[in-house]
């Protein structure tokens, strides 16, 4: 099993949510983050006065999929969340050894 970890532009979620149900995955875990990369922000008025703004608001969303799909699910998030632009995110793949049913105690199969 993988954990895909998709950081993704909060005007992006309901089409990459669409995009997963498209490929029948079962659920995942979405959190407001915030962060930077090559963009390092941008620089915003308020009130009359400038300021920077290093840390972007982003949508960090998390899945647990077999290994035979994850190749399926890293495409379709990528294709739902690109714009083109700088800032659109990344997508990242880690290893998962296991996990388990906390009502039940039961390990889920791999």
């Amino acid at each position: 099993m993988k954990l895909v970890k998709a950081i993704v532009r909060p005007n992006k979620v309901d089409e990459v949510r669409d995009a997963l149900e498209k490929l029948n995955v079962g659920g995942m875990t979405v959190t407001e983050v915030r962060g930077h990369g090559r963009q390092k922000g941008h620089t915003a008025i308020y009130r009359g006065r400038e300021y920077d703004v290093t840390l972007l608001p982003k949508i960090c969303i998390d899945v647990v999929v077999t290994n035979n799909v994850v190749e399926e699910v890293i495409q379709g998030i990528i294709h739902a969340a690109r714009t083109g632009e700088i800032g659109d995110g990344r997508v990242f793949v880690l290893p998962v050894e296991g996990s388990y049913n906390i009502r039940t105690g039961e390990q889920d199969a791999s």
